[in-house]
């Protein structure tokens, strides 16, 4: 603006003075001192504490926070990076030095050594600032919390028991669990976790953990649940009881996929259904759908307990069967398109001609050739009063369920997914032991219904799988195949820090 007005202008220029130690040209600042000569003279991290001593517990990996708190922090966290700080916070403020800067240096995991460089500020001579970096040492001394002490005198040394379990003869909703456990932490605070013939058990050294892990199952599973408690000790002259306490808690045995015949109060709750319904979802709420109407019902846990049914056909019972031809009604919603169907047993190919004319809600997915799985009620042996009113009422012989992508799963098998889950350290009991081989094919089983079902996956933490390699696995199964895309996956953490390039002390000073 000046410029244009044709005013004059007077270039400011910055002016040179020598240093009143070594004499060389410098820019002026309070102390009239270079960097170097300044360093020489004050350091600011005289009387600042450089070896520092943490009680750490190599159990639970825990940090003791006087006088008896024990904080929990992973090797090289923020959580740990703020414990040790807050062990310098009261250091640094009575030498008035303000705090810009920490992060770790690393060392030998075994060394039982913590280091961690800061950079710190203070004002000095004639109020300049200087700043500089600092290394900070931490000695873990090994000393075992009052929990881990207990349970290693004794690994029985419970307070509360939490006995999981659902009287099926599969584990796959406890796979589906174990995953919804694994992403909340919900059993974070428990001390032992045992496989128990179709159950867990979950132990815990205190009441209120076990009490917060029963309202998580709640709020995740259709389930109901008692307590128990029992008297250990007592002592009467300071009147103290010790209780050990159990809660027993029971899964709806109604799962995903299972044939459903609803008995009438239930159905007459519900809308008068008529017919027999699939379960598609169970959470605390149980979806349930009628593949000939198109329309979902909804059941909570407490409708269910006051009412309880069991399935009439479960997912071990689903038969293969081959889609003739289809014919599309052009009734549907957004998910399921009803349509008439001509399917064959794909075991009966070759032995007779048995066909069945059927309407599926699958016509979205269902082409001819295809293969899908449902269940036979014309060849069932059951015995439900139920089933017979919906037979004469024209029930079809054939309900279906899903499509069958089996010819694609037996290319794969053997292969390495491109993801992967993870697991709880469950002890095995002699009591639950169970058929290995028949376990894995049911795990097999559930990482098939992730690929599968999307809405499956809404809850599951997907890791991915650094021994897949996308060249081993290039398919050319088409569009249909199901398979869980990268954006789903999640790094699995691997904390390998490099090795810090600084010098460790950086001198600068500003005014």
């Amino acid at each position: 603006m000046a410029g244009e007005s044709g005013m004059f202008t007077v270039h400011q220029t910055i002016g040179s003075v020598l240093c009143c130690k070594c004499g060389i040209l410098m820019q002026p600042n309070a102390a009239n001192m270079c960097v170097k000569c300044l360093c020489s003279e004050v350091d600011i991290t005289e009387g600042l504490l450089k070896h520092i001593i943490l009680v750490h517990c190599p159990e639970c990996d825990s940090y003791l926070q006087p006088p008896r708190t024990w904080v929990k922090a992973q090797l090289e966290s923020k959580e740990l990076l703020t414990f040790c700080l807050n062990k310098l916070k009261r250091n640094l403020n009575s030498s008035k030095v303000r705090l810009i800067h920490a992060e770790f240096i690393w060392t030998e995991p075994h060394s039982k050594r913590l280091k961690v460089k800061a950079r710190i500020q203070k004002e000095v001579l004639n109020g300049a600032i200087l700043e500089q970096t600092y290394p900070i040492e931490y000695v873990q001394q090994q000393h075992m919390c009052e929990s881990c002490s207990k349970i290693q005198a004794n690994p029985d040394q419970w307070v509360a028991a939490v006995q999981l379990r659902q009287h099926v003869t599969h584990r796959r909703t406890f796979f589906y669990l174990e995953q919804l456990i694994l992403k909340h932490g919900a059993a974070a605070s428990a001390i032992r976790i045992k496989q128990m013939h179709q159950g867990i058990d979950f132990f815990f050294s205190n009441r209120s953990h076990a009490v917060r892990f029963v309202e998580f199952l709640g709020k995740v599973a259709p389930v109901r649940s008692r307590h128990d408690k029992q008297l250990v000790s007592h002592d009467p002259k300071s009147n103290n009881y010790n209780h050990k306490y159990t809660f027993s808690v029971e899964i709806s045995p109604i799962c995903r996929e299972d044939l459903i015949c609803l008995p009438p109060q239930v159905a007459v709750s519900l809308g008068n259904v008529d017919s027999p319904v699939i379960c598609t979802k169970v959470t605390n709420n149980i979806t349930l759908f009628d593949p000939f109407k198109l329309k979902h019902y909804f059941l909570d846990a407490r409708q269910y307990w006051r009412a309880p049914f069991k399935s009439l056909l479960t997912s071990r019972q689903l038969v293969e069967y081959i889609v003739l031809d289809i014919r599309f009604e052009g009734i549907g919603e957004t998910r399921c398109v009803l349509a008439d169907a001509v399917v064959a047993r794909a075991s009966d190919l070759g032995k007779n001609d048995t066909k069945f004319i059927i309407k599926t809600h699958l016509g979205h997915l269902l082409n001819v050739d295809d293969h899908a799985l449902g269940y036979d009620l014309y060849g069932a042996n059951h015995n439900d009063i139920e089933l017979d009113k919906y037979r004469g009422r024209g029930l079809q012989e054939v309900i279906l369920v899903k499509k069958c992508y089996e010819k694609e799963h037996q290319r794969k098998r053997g292969k390495p997914r491109s993801w992967k889950l993870r697991s709880l350290d469950i002890d095995v009991d002699d009591k639950g032991k169970v058929d290995q081989d028949n376990v894995n094919s049911e795990y097999e089983q559930f990482l098939r219904d992730l690929e599968e079902n999307p809405d499956m996956r809404f809850n599951v933490s997907l890791y991915r799988n650094k021994e897949y390699e996308a060249s081993e696995m290039a398919l050319s199964d088409g569009e249909d195949v199901p398979f869980i895309p990268v954006e789903e996956l999640l790094a699995d953490l691997d904390l390998n820090d490099e090795d810090d390039d600084d010098d460790g002390v950086v001198d600068t000073m500003m005014e």
